[in-house]
């Protein structure tokens, strides 16, 4: 029996989650939804407003959620509903805020808030992505419900009733401390999403006596403790795991909470909030310094250690880096190691997923999939493809050594455009005989798995009657193929497709529609945790052994050589991994290829402050209007992107918020 989440299984198909708003989308997008399920998902949604218009000040109401442990349960399932929708890239600000996937230029069919971050046209009289908006009672917006601050709201109204003996009578007592402590979790991480936004944030840890806004900014070092204390709190309550699954998929656990409480302290760690003197004199009305310009080395110890109990915890409790391994097809080995790389984030609650979100299911597998060759579904609305990897993307994934391209000291990518005819012995990456760019050969496998190109291979299980990788889909995408250039709306920019978020198993052949097999958003992996706590220990002590043999872990999953081996045979710097700058170098390179497309990289660049560097490079791509292998495969400038320091590492709090509320600071630059 396939498992379902909580709250699919207590309110199908939505009952009981937070109604959406429209939004504000193109008529092209409306035409038709992404789903059957998410027709009934909104259907359902629209109709069950019971719980969720419980206004916090009419107290009979209040009273009335917390008599019996069916109404209080409700009003839990409202403190869950506030979590973010990142499986849906209309509403995940690290997918697409960034410079990681872009959309179609000539066509604004399908940008939306947080790709208008990307295009530089963040402003603070209307801030996009607007969270702190949630401070304010009743406002609206083309985010409302996610709205963090009525979240935050929401949880200290609940911890009041619950943790008051007298209330809800019939909770038992070991349902009591267990929802309490899913709720200070989700008060914690709540905190946590907005102080990655806005830095120092204020610390709503009651219900404001009055809807005056009153609050003020508190320095990023208290309010990093205070998160951290919320999650010790939780820990002590929560479940170290599910055990039924059928009716609590994506309820709270220990290695959840473990695990946002390593995330918090990495970032707690990072050049952005730990003595950055970029910040030296932001205060607030009072004079109060907001960061500490001086820097602690202790907070790295604090992430490592944070880390290390991260993954203790979900490794005894049965998390492990996904492997495939249930062949049915005879595949080759290169498809099978593909399979590694897509299925852990395509499998449904699969074991690597420390936390994946029930409330969010990744719904935009037909933005990135293109018509294919060997396939009979031609319709570029049912496989649109407008999300693009930038070039500088592509170039960022290693060799078939496992070293850089920049690096490898036996593999010549000077000429990375110049076209090239593949050969038998990439019949599993590249179609055979066809040509395509030079930067698409001798390329680690998780750059295969991850993207789609003109002439790369696209398994797919139904991309051949037998289920085989032999005689498989491939992409062609020049100008006037079926993946290329010519549609009015749907096309891709740059040449490269986001493969890697397409399950394996989703029915794409044929001409009815598309059945997409869908799954919950992966929000922290094991893979993750093994990147923080690799990068934690080298901060600790420069070049640590220990470091290196959790990057070997995630490498020898992707079909990569060690660290020491690689760099030792194939890199023109063969001793780079022996020293703290060397080794760090390397672990943020390999999280940024490990985690691509998983919403990960936006919110890396900020807190490792390379934003500066990394998003005032150009947006380049293939040239699409190419007919030709020889016209197509030359790189061109598809946007010029723009970052300000230190005013874009942060949102605005805006305008508005300021004026109302005296006691506010608005972020540098803004």
């Amino acid at each position: 029996m396939e498992k379902k989440s909580f709250l699919s299984k207590i309110y199908p198909f939505g009952k009981g989650l937070p109604k959406a708003p429209a939004k504000k989308e193109s008529s092209h997008r409306r035409k038709k939804p992404f789903s059957f399920f998410l027709v009934l998902l909104a259907l359902a949604a629209s109709s069950c407003k019971d719980y969720l218009d419980v206004v916090p000040d009419n107290v009979a109401t209040i009273e009335h959620a917390f008599k019996l442990r069916n109404e209080a349960e409700k009003y839990l399932f409202t403190c869950y509903s506030f979590l973010p929708k990142n499986g849906d890239g209309w509403y995940n600000a690290g997918l697409m805020s960034g410079d990681e996937i872009w959309l179609p230029q000539a066509s604004q069919t399908h940008w939306h808030p947080a790709y208008r971050i990307a295009l530089g046209q963040q402003t603070k009289d209307a801030p996009l992505f607007d969270e702190w908006a949630g401070m304010r009672k009743g406002n609206g917006g083309w985010n409302d419900h996610l709205k963090i601050y009525r979240g935050i709201r929401h949880c200290n109204i609940f911890l009041a009733n619950v943790k008051d003996p007298n209330k809800v009578p019939d909770l038992t007592p070991e349902e009591r401390i267990r929802w309490i402590g899913e709720v200070e979790f989700l008060k914690a991480f709540y905190h946590f999403y907005l102080f990655r936004m806005y830095g120092p944030i204020p610390i709503v840890d009651d219900i404001p006596a009055t809807d005056e806004p009153s609050a003020k900014r508190m320095p990023v070092d208290e309010v990093v403790n205070y998160i951290s204390n919320l999650l010790d709190q939780s820990v002590e309550k929560l479940p170290a795991r599910i055990f039924d699954e059928n009716k609590q998929m994506g309820r709270i656990t220990q290695p959840i909470a473990l695990a946002v409480k390593a995330k918090l302290w990495l970032y707690a760690a990072s050049p952005l909030f730990n003595g950055n003197a970029d910040y030296a004199g932001f205060t607030d009305k009072q004079g109060v310094a907001l960061f500490n310009p001086t820097y602690d080395q202790n907070k790295w110890v604090k992430a490592a250690a944070a880390a290390k109990a991260a993954i203790e915890s979900a490794e005894q409790n049965g998390h492990a880096l996904y492997k495939y391994t249930t062949d049915v097809y005879n595949l080759s080995q290169v498809t099978k190691t593909q399979l590694n790389i897509r299925n852990a984030v395509t499998n449904r609650w699969g074991t690597e997923h420390v936390w994946a979100l029930s409330n969010s299911y990744f719904i935009n597998e037909r933005l990135c999939m293109p018509p294919m060759e060997r396939g009979s579904q031609n319709s570029r609305f049912e496989l649109q493809a407008p999300w693009s990897a930038p070039i500088k993307i592509a170039k960022m994934f290693y060799t078939k050594n496992g070293v850089p391209i920049e690096e490898d000291k036996t593999l010549d990518f000077t000429n990375y455009s110049a076209v090239k005819v593949a050969g038998a012995e990439e019949n599993f990456n590249i179609e055979a005989n066809y040509k395509t760019a030079r930067l698409n050969f001798d390329r680690e496998p998780r750059f295969y798995a991850d993207l789609g190109f003109d002439g790369g291979i696209w398994y797919m299980k139904d991309g051949n009657p037998t289920g085989s990788d032999v005689n498989t889909f491939y992409v062609k995408s020049k100008n006037g193929d079926k993946a290329g250039f010519g549609d009015f709306v749907n096309w891709n920019e740059t040449g490269y497709f986001i493969k890697k978020l397409v399950h394996w198993e989703s029915t794409t052949n044929g001409t009815n529609a598309p059945t997409w097999k869908s799954y919950p958003w992966p929000e922290i992996r094991l893979a993750d945790l093994y990147l923080m706590y690799a990068e934690a220990l080298n901060e600790v002590q420069a070049g640590s052994p220990v470091a290196i043999e959790y990057l070997d872990k995630i490498r020898e999953r992707a079909g990569l050589k060690g660290i020491v081996e690689s760099w030792s045979n194939f890199s023109k710097n063969p001793s780079k991994y022996t020293s703290q700058t060397g080794l760090r170098d390397i672990i943020r390179r390999e999280r940024l290829i490990e985690l691509a497309f998983e919403g990960h990289r936006f919110w890396d660049l900020r807190r490792w402050k390379l934003a500066g560097e990394e998003l005032n490079k150009d947006i380049t791509g293939f040239n699409i209007m190419g007919k030709t292998p020889e016209t197509y495969n030359n790189e061109r400038v598809v946007f010029s992107q723009k970052f300000i320091t230190p005013r874009d590492y942060f949102w605005p709090v805006g305008n508005y918020d300021i004026r109302r509320n005296q006691n506010l600071v608005e972020n540098p630059g803004w």
